[in-house]
């Protein structure tokens, strides 16, 4: 296989999507872009390798939604060689080589869901169990630019076992996202109040808040504002295409003292943008001397931090979040695809706040730096 969708040979569905994601654009119009996007986005989201797929059906591709005989051909070719001669004939006669070939390497490290699945169970990997995960603490709701309320959000956590999660929807400064003003953000409390009334000690939903982190590191929440919040995550939105260095910003946005998880970092999409460019190891550096968790963002599109630079993370001593970015209640299984870049990265679940009991979360919330030294602690003796 020639590594250009993925860096696992295992990960054949990768591989695949990866392809079929190229012949979307290198296609003349716009319903055939579409159809091979569909088609890419169904592969993708299989929960089980195509090779097992054909070997369980005696080597006959069974009928997969959304893919027709052109993707099943370039199915096959890759299976047989590891390429595809179709794509690549297909993008020659495009003219959009150079385009695509950008976008190929905007896509390192993604796993399929698969892959995933199979990293869940893989007993030779190290790293947090879904059973060792206790709760998410990055998701959207109807207050922003979620679907969900958060009563139908507490009762999907509950229903996966989780014992606390957090509702982050985002800061007023994100308009294009639907961002909740200060009144909306007191509304929001009294009715995930009355949620956590009602569902009493065997589940907690705290009130967070996803602030904003501007092009000079400043948030767009007053500190004051913040603070009325249980726990504040900070994420870059904007200059996600830029090459400059922005070691800067994100050190800036690291010293505002109510935040407690940097979010999705880089800002990465699949195939379209590698996000924030920045001398990540003193980032890390600086996250991990605050008692900040870095967060892995299990959105399928983002998978951001991905296992390769997440390992440089642990190098620097950081505490480490791992979340679905849920817009729905079903994405909420987002959280798995986090999980499986800590197992890959091997990081102790000491070390990762979603593994702690709420009492502990709580406590490094108040006091980070402590709590963050007694994982540090506490990792060191167990390697």
């Amino acid at each position: 296989m020639n590594g250009l969708a993925t860096d696992s040979t295992r990960d054949v569905n990768a591989l695949v999507g990866g392809y079929l994601r190229d012949l979307a654009y290198a296609q003349p119009t716009q319903p055939q872009m579409f159809g091979y996007k569909r088609a890419a986005a169904a592969i993708f989201r299989l929960e089980q390798s195509l090779a097992d797929l054909l070997r369980e059906h005696d080597d006959t591709l069974p009928k997969i939604a959304g893919i027709g005989p052109g993707s099943a051909r370039v199915i096959r070719e890759v299976l047989e060689s590891g390429t595809s001669p179709t794509v690549e004939r297909a993008i020659d006669v495009s003219g959009r080589r150079a385009d695509i070939e950008r976008r190929r390497t905007l896509r390192s490290h993604f796993l399929s869901r698969a892959e995933v699945i199979r990293i869940l169970h893989d007993q030779d990997l190290g790293g947090p169990s879904l059973g060792q995960y206790r709760g998410d603490l990055q998701m959207h709701s109807e207050w922003s630019d979620g679907t969900a309320t958060v009563h139908d959000i507490a009762e999907a956590c509950q229903a996966r076992g989780y014992r606390y999660a957090a509702v982050t929807d985002h800061s007023y400064g994100l308009k294009i996202a639907g961002g909740m003003s200060m009144h909306e953000a007191k509304e929001q409390r009294r009715a995930i109040d009355a949620v956590n009334q009602e569902r009493g000690e065997a589940f907690r939903l705290l009130q967070g808040v996803e602030a904003n982190i501007a092009a000079d590191g400043e948030l767009d929440l007053q500190n004051v504002e913040a603070a009325i919040f249980d726990l504040v995550l900070a994420a870059p939105h904007s200059r996600l295409r830029k090459t400059d260095d922005q070691t800067p910003r994100m050190l800036r946005a690291l010293e505002h003292p109510t935040v407690r998880i940097l979010a999705h970092p880089r800002g990465r999409i699949t195939g379209s943008r590698a996000g924030v460019v920045a001398d990540w190891p003193t980032v890390f550096a600086h996250a991990a001397q605050r008692g900040i968790a870095v967060e892995i963002d299990g959105d399928p599109a983002r998978q951001d931090l991905d296992y390769e630079v997440a390992h440089q993370a642990l190098r620097a001593g950081c505490l480490f979040a791992l979340d679905s970015d849920a817009h729905t209640t079903g994405q909420l299984a987002y959280a798995e695809t986090a999980i499986a870049h800590a197992r890959l990265t091997g990081i102790f679940p000491d070390r990762i706040v979603n593994c702690w009991p709420l009492d502990r979360l709580l406590a490094w919330i108040a006091e980070p730096s402590r709590e963050a030294a007694a994982a540090a602690l506490h990792a060191g003796a167990s390697s």
